[in-house]
């Protein structure tokens, strides 16, 4: 066996229903030589006993409340002993025997601090949440036009960089596009592993949308590097908005899906005024100074 050790770090909450699944594609992937962390945040599914019965190194159970994000990345990362930790989420299903290896060899080059793979939705996916996974992940996605992109999902992270500085445990949410946009400041690579596949979705409700833009807005005005006027301009949100309608209807039609088109303008209109108001709380937050 001649593949270094790496970590596989999953995180796992009331997924039982996907660990039938994803715990079986772990055994049966064609890079052998790895071992399993597992945090669980207080499943009452049968989750803790899949996991249990997986035999990981080490099952962290936390109470629901004491979940901190980057806090429990840290922890991860202390746990794992290998120069490579993987990260899976329990709902994330590897979709072939391959899954591991392209993740696990990119970060052997110690020039790259951070990989991700692709993901794909679950059949059940809304059609304005499909998009974005093509937008994110296809063959042609827009992603690798963005100005920075990242996912946590199905991911890696070298530990030598990662000891430098860790997560920001200040960070409530997108702790992970945060510490990758460091990595870059450092000089060093975040490779994107297109061959590496998971199946992975959530059909999330219009106040879910609007919550999840909302922290992930707040999250983006402490490394914001522009003036917080070219976020937080009323029009902005109506342009953004048409803007993101006008791609939903052109992708509902041609997947034969327009009758879903209402709901992605609803989604969409939730995001757009969510970014606005989580980026001005950010912003107060994060760069205003505090007068008494």
């Amino acid at each position: 066996m001649n593949d270094p050790l790496v970590t596989i770090i999953m995180r796992s909450f009331n997924e039982g229903w996907a660990l039938r699944e994803t715990l079986p594609a772990l055994q049966a992937q064609e890079y052998r030589h790895w071992e399993l962390v597992v945090f669980d945040s207080g499943s009452t599914d049968g989750s803790v006993e899949l996991l249990r019965a997986a035999r990981p190194r080490h099952l962290v159970e936390l109470l629901p409340h004491d979940y901190n994000p980057s806090r429990v990345m840290n922890e991860r990362m202390q746990r794992a002993r290998t120069e490579a930790a993987i990260f899976l989420n329990a709902d994330a299903t590897p979709q072939d025997r391959n899954w591991l290896r392209p993740l696990a060899t990119a970060l052997q080059d110690p020039h790259t601090a951070a990989v991700f793979g692709r993901q794909i939705p679950r059949p059940d996916c809304a059609a304005v949440f499909a998009h974005d996974y093509v937008r994110c992940f296809g063959p042609r996605r827009e992603s690798a036009q963005w100005e920075h992109f990242f996912s946590m999902v199905s991911s890696g992270l070298r530990k030598d960089v990662w000891a430098r500085r860790g997560f920001l445990e200040s960070m409530q949410y997108s702790e992970d596009d945060e510490y990758t946009r460091w990595c870059r400041s450092e000089g060093y690579r975040i490779v994107y592993c297109q061959d590496s596949v998971v199946m992975h979705s959530h059909n999330y409700t219009p106040h879910q949308a609007y919550k999840r833009s909302f922290g992930e807005a707040w999250a983006l005005a402490a490394v914001w590097n522009g003036a917080p006027t070219e976020l937080t301009q009323p029009g902005r949100v109506l342009v953004g908005w048409l803007k993101d309608a006008g791609r939903d209807f052109k992708f509902c039609r041609r997947t034969g899906r327009i009758r879903e088109w209402p709901h992605a303008a609803r989604i969409r209109w939730e995001q757009r005024v969510a970014r606005r108001a989580g980026f001005k709380a950010g912003w107060a937050m994060h760069r205003e100074p505090v007068t008494a």
